[in-house]
């Protein structure tokens, strides 16, 4: 056995430097860990440690109290707002990256979505409209979104709305002490992702380092969780499973009070779940289907508890990510491709679906033993769909402002499906738990 070790050197205040240390492990087995690959997730950049490299020293970029990262990201309001045909809106990022932009309308529907790789400055766009009297712009940038409304008057029509690149200035934000010589930046709320290489094995963690901390990668995978094979919550017993760093419960969630599919949830204290068709025995079979807010209890803090039993978590669009790219067969933990919505990955949806219960016997190989269920969801139209088709699972991160990414998979799908969900609709829920 042997351990990674890196170093950050601090310039913020009084705090010193920390020290986060790697080992590795195979079920409880001691393995060696041939590389590290550390990446940060909010400010990109990444750096990778080879044997017998073990010690990286980082200085934190030194940022003073009024200054954040994000402050020289904007999205400013459309002039002219409200407008006929076409509209302007202007957004600004302080460093080169690739900025996702979408368009959605009221009811969550996504209408326009593209990736630019922006250099840093002030850039022009031009909104055409279609038929829709109000959409939301959403622009993420390095793990940062900004939002606005549009709202469109005049008799609209059936066209697309669509996106135009007008153009950019030059605009270089001031920042105070940067490193110079360093290409991996860390400052004080930084989400790193840590992928483990071992032979043929890799693995990952997600975490925003604060202090000192040891890494234990886990190498082993498909078998119940060390420790931790089953959980009992609410009357209910459920399976576990480890997909190597991950420990994740085997079956969709089943807790609550089942509520008729045309009400909505309500933060009354009472756990309410709707079971497909409003049939009590789905519930049984594919778990229960929830509003986004309610499996939240009503907090927008993405990783929280929620409806999960004590010591597990929600997912995060994050840790689905590395989920897709633990089980993948082409794409890795960290590659490019997590990044984007749509249908994403070879074989990822197909490794992470039960063998038999889909339509049409499905695809599904159930590599990992996660055992994904075709569900199907509730519409935020109160209707029922899809059940043995396609199942949809909640992440915990907010998306805009009226709801969050999920994840779906169909029946002969072979990725999986990275979407944005009206919080009004439901789906199912897997717990994962606490690191």
């Amino acid at each position: 056995m042997f351990a990674f070790t890196i170093t950050c050197m601090m310039v913020m205040g009084q705090r010193s430097a920390i020290e986060l240390t790697f080992t590795a492990v195979n079920n409880t087995t001691h393995v060696q860990l041939d590389s590290i690959k550390v990446m940060n997730r909010t400010q990109g950049g990444k750096t990778i440690l080879i044997w017998p490299d073990t010690v990286l020293e980082v200085l934190w970029v030194e940022v003073p109290e009024s200054f954040s990262i994000a402050d020289g990201f904007n999205l400013y309001q459309n002039y002219p707002n409200p407008f006929g045909d076409q509209t302007t809106i202007d957004l600004s990022i302080p460093d080169q990256g690739r900025v996702n932009l979408m368009v959605t309308d009221i009811l969550g529907r996504t209408l326009f979505n593209r990736n630019m790789i922006l250099t840093s400055g002030l850039h022009t766009l031009e909104f055409t409209s279609g038929e829709e009297s109000l959409y939301f712009f959403l622009a993420t940038w390095k793990g940062f979104r900004k939002s606005i409304k549009i709202l469109h008057y005049g008799p609209g029509d059936d066209q697309r709305c669509t996106l135009t690149y007008l153009g950019s200035n030059s605009l270089e934000p001031e920042r105070k002490s940067q490193a110079s010589g360093k290409d991996f930046i860390i400052s004080p709320g930084d989400t790193l992702l840590y992928i483990g290489y071992g032979v043929t094995l890799q693995s990952g963690i997600l975490d925003t380092p604060e202090e000192s901390e040891t890494y234990t990668f886990q190498f082993t995978t498909s078998i119940p969780c060390p420790g931790t094979p089953t959980v009992n919550y609410e009357g209910q017993i459920y399976n576990t499973i480890q997909i190597f760093n991950q420990c994740w419960m085997k079956e969709n969630l089943n807790v609550g009070t089942m509520i008729q599919g045309d009400l909505n949830m309500t933060d009354n204290g009472v756990i309410e779940k709707y079971c497909y068709g409003n049939v009590a025995d789905s519930c049984n079979k594919y778990g229960g289907l929830y509003q986004w807010w309610e499996i939240m209890q009503y907090t927008i803090q993405q990783g929280v508890q929620g409806i999960c039993p004590p010591g597990w978590h929600l997912p995060a669009d994050e840790e689905w990510k590395v989920l897709e790219g633990a089980v993948d067969g082409q794409y890795r933990i960290g590659h490019d491709t997590w990044d984007d919505d749509g249908w994403r990955g070879l074989d990822a949806g197909t490794n992470l679906k039960t063998t038999s219960g889909w339509n049409e016997n499905g695809n599904g190989t159930d590599l990992f033993g996660f055992s994904g269920l075709p569900g199907g969801y509730r519409s935020n139209f109160d209707i029922f769909y899809a059940v043995g088709y396609g199942g949809l699972w909640w992440t915990s991160t907010e998306w805009g402002y009226l709801g969050a990414w999920d994840r779906g998979s169909n029946y002969l799908g072979l990725g999986v499906h990275r979407v944005y969900t009206s919080g009004g609709s439901g789906c199912s829920v897997r717990c994962l738990r606490d690191y």
